[in-house]
């Protein structure tokens, strides 16, 4: 038992205690930092992305769509002798609009933090103090699928905010759905969806549950069952960090005031 409360004191906390604040390292390819192109022809920034999350007049950029692999901002200083691409270290990325991931010249992440999350009475009264959520990777990679599966180390430690994963749709408030949807998956999906009790919630997380990713052309993917049910939370990322997944979800159950 000493030896115990040693190393517990030793080691101290392992959590991180802010997790709404907590810094990212500048490294992390986040929220897309979009300049005015000064009439420059930025097509080879375009050509080069391997989603086509990338629009140009005027120059956009589908974080729904984006793996954040920064190619098209090597393109473009490379080819086009422009800094008209960036990526900011900015990790609070989520939405419960699809059209609001399309990020504009001259957007800044306070801009889209304002709009990003609508909060409503109807999730914050249910959901607020518990949510279960059930985990379907249909036809991921296992990139999402591990990212999420960190959230509820002793670093994140999601538990804490009443938000875990659990084994049975039969005991979860609503479902994290991974991968492009394969026809494979698709009755699996819309099985576990049917068995959650309501009131029920649909998050969609990463690149590829979003827009289908790098698979949105092929022939193997089903993705009927996103016209079919709502969706009420959009999670980019390729594959999602846990603070950008955490957070999403805390700023949709929780009422900002």
């Amino acid at each position: 038992m000493l030896d115990t409360l040693k190393s517990r004191i030793y080691q101290g906390k392992q959590f991180i205690k802010d997790i709404q604040n907590a810094p990212m390292r500048d490294q992390f390819r986040g929220f897309p930092i979009l300049k005015n192109a000064n009439n420059v022809d930025l097509q080879k920034c375009v050509d080069v992305c391997p989603t086509g999350a990338i629009k140009l007049n005027p120059l956009s950029i589908d974080m729904g769509k984006c793996t954040f692999c920064s190619a098209c901002k090597n393109a473009c200083k490379n080819f086009c002798n422009s800094d008209a691409i960036d990526f900011s270290n900015y990790y609070k990325l989520s939405s419960t609009k699809r059209e609001n991931l399309i990020i504009t010249e001259n957007m800044t992440p306070e801009d889209y933090e304002k709009v990003a999350i609508e909060t409503r009475k109807e999730i914050t009264s249910v959901f607020s103090k518990s949510l279960k959520l059930r985990q379907v990777s249909a036809a991921g990679c296992n990139g999402c699928e591990m990212e999420l599966n960190a959230c509820s180390n002793v670093n994140f430690d999601m538990g804490r905010f009443g938000i875990d994963f659990v084994a049975s749709p039969r005991h979860a408030d609503g479902i994290v759905i991974t991968g492009p949807i394969s026809k494979n998956m698709a009755y699996a999906l819309e099985d576990c969806y049917k068995s959650v009790p309501d009131p029920k919630i649909v998050i969609l997380c990463g690149a590829c549950a979003i827009s289908g990713g790098v698979y949105q052309e092929a022939s193997e993917i089903n993705r009927e069952f996103l016209d079919k049910y709502n969706i009420d939370l959009y999670i980019p990322g390729c594959p999602v960090h846990p603070l950008t997944f955490i957070n999403g979800v805390l700023s949709f159950i929780r009422d900002k005031k």
